[in-house]
């Protein structure tokens, strides 16, 4: 089975660098086959007789941390799942809408309605998300760089733990498969 692993927070600004090299040689060795990396902030292919995609996370986070000593949140997808994050994004609805704005949170836990009711959306506008299960797709009025909206916000406001990807990425990760 192919799992595509998202690595959190490698490689970014300076922090927990790892070569893609190095981790397609990592992960090898642990045992997972047909290993692929796209660019370099952590999105990588395996195949493995597993089917669990929890195993699976916790087997590349295992790797990961003995060798190279970074604790590195995994979160593992398959292609159903990355297929039904295209398909249900309500903001490619829109007329106009600018793809370089669209995001996607892939988060640890879904979010419980109660909780979403109760979070401080005025806080990010005039950006604007939506909650899909255990995505949230993010639309920037400007650009991720000046917006409060970030992993931080997300992470705090929604207890959870999430990894960002643009949706260039995403939909290049979907043709990967």
């Amino acid at each position: 089975m192919i799992h595509l692993a998202l690595l959190r927070g490698i490689n970014v600004s300076g922090q927990k660098l790892i070569k893609m090299d190095d981790l397609k040689r990592c992960l090898e060795g642990v045992g997972f086959g047909n290993v692929r990396t796209y660019i370099q902030s952590g999105n990588v292919f395996v195949q493995t007789p597993e089917t669990d995609p929890g195993v699976v996370a916790g087997q590349i986070r295992t790797a990961i941390m003995n060798s190279f000593g970074f604790d590195v949140p995994v979160f593992v997808i398959g292609k159903d799942d990355l297929e039904a994050c295209v398909e249900r994004n309500l903001f490619l609805q829109e007329e106009g809408v600018d793809l370089k704005k669209l995001y996607v949170s892939f988060i640890s836990t879904e979010v419980p309605d109660q909780m979403i009711t109760q979070l401080n959306l005025n806080f990010i506008e005039p950006d604007k998300i939506q909650l899909d299960g255990r995505r949230i797709y993010l639309k920037y009025h400007s650009s991720p760089a000046q917006t409060k909206l970030d992993n931080k916000w997300i992470e705090k406001s929604m207890n959870v733990v999430s990894t960002t990807r643009n949706w260039n990425t995403v939909t290049k990760l979907l043709g990967l498969f």
